[in-house]
């Protein structure tokens, strides 16, 4: 298997360097759409003189730093957009990756749950340590050891996150039941038409029917859901590395992803993106 000869040659083995260059469309693509999101549902004016962010932020940072925030925002905003979209086009990359990674990072200022960003911050780092990210929209194929060290970060971290997210579904008992599921589908079919921003949800009328309430069947039918989803975070990475179980590694894993985004589909546009982006570092 690829992964373990790079590790065990001291990353010295040869690898596709357009792995990591289609990647880099992928990630700058999925960024682009997060930050031209930012701009709506009240994102712009969010640091706005005398809104409840900007107090916020002077609680925790002071007067001084929480203006240089307020300043720096709307501007920090406009630029971020702006390099993801020449980090996809491949104008400038490893110049416009780290204008994107600082603009990510000026999130950790100020959202409540930054989850997403430490994902971005961290699947960027990966592409930030490749030596070749390519020019334009043209990816290069060939071997080399350029990206083979950035590509087993990513194919590690990748593996972290399904890994770790299995075992703290593994350790919940209300998620192994499926009762956090049942709950959840139950609560949105009843207050969907009372909540803000409704296009952020997506769960498909056909679930709201025939699994939306607290009976006996639909929680024994998310509790065979919870534990499907446990075993595909465990079984997708090493199914990712073995060429002939990943084509069917790939079909899992978007749907799987797919059902998580029509939960959060706003908050979780990004890490659904970037996972399923970071596929492509599985094959050599």
């Amino acid at each position: 298997m690829w992964f373990f000869d790079a590790v065990t040659s001291g990353f010295q083995h040869p690898t596709d360097p357009g792995r990591l260059q289609l990647f880099r469309i992928v990630f700058a693509s999925v960024v682009s759409v997060r930050f031209v999101l930012s701009f709506s549902q009240g994102g712009w004016e969010r640091l706005a003189p005398g809104s409840l962010s900007a107090h916020l932020a002077e609680q925790r940072y002071g007067h001084a730093r929480s203006r240089l925030l307020i300043t720096l925002y709307q501007p920090a905003l406009i630029l971020r957009t702006a390099a993801a979209l020449c980090l996809a086009a491949g104008l400038m990359p490893r110049l416009a990756l780290m204008l994107v990674l600082a603009g990510a990072a000026m999130e950790l200022a100020y959202l409540k749950s930054p989850n997403a960003v430490r994902y971005t911050l961290l699947t960027g780092t990966c592409l930030l340590l490749a030596n070749d990210l390519g020019h334009g929209l043209h990816v290069e194929h060939g071997a080399s050891t350029a990206n083979t060290w950035a590509q087993c970060l990513l194919v590690l971290i990748t593996t972290d996150i399904y890994w770790n997210s299995a075992w703290q579904k593994l350790r919940s008992p209300q998620f192994r039941s499926g009762l956090y599921l049942a709950q959840w589908i139950h609560t949105y079919t009843q207050v969907r038409d009372r909540l803000p921003y409704r296009r952020q949800y997506a769960v498909p009328g056909l679930v709201h029917r025939h699994a939306g309430n607290l009976t006996n069947r639909d929680i024994r039918l998310w509790r065979t859901l919870a534990a499907a989803v446990i075993a595909a975070e465990l079984a997708l990475p090493p199914a990712l590395l073995i060429e002939q179980t990943m084509p069917y590694a790939v079909a899992a894993g978007i749907a799987m992803h797919a059902a998580f985004t029509c939960l959060k589909p706003r908050q979780l546009i990004t890490f659904s993106g970037l996972t399923l982006g970071t596929y492509v570092a599985f094959t050599p």
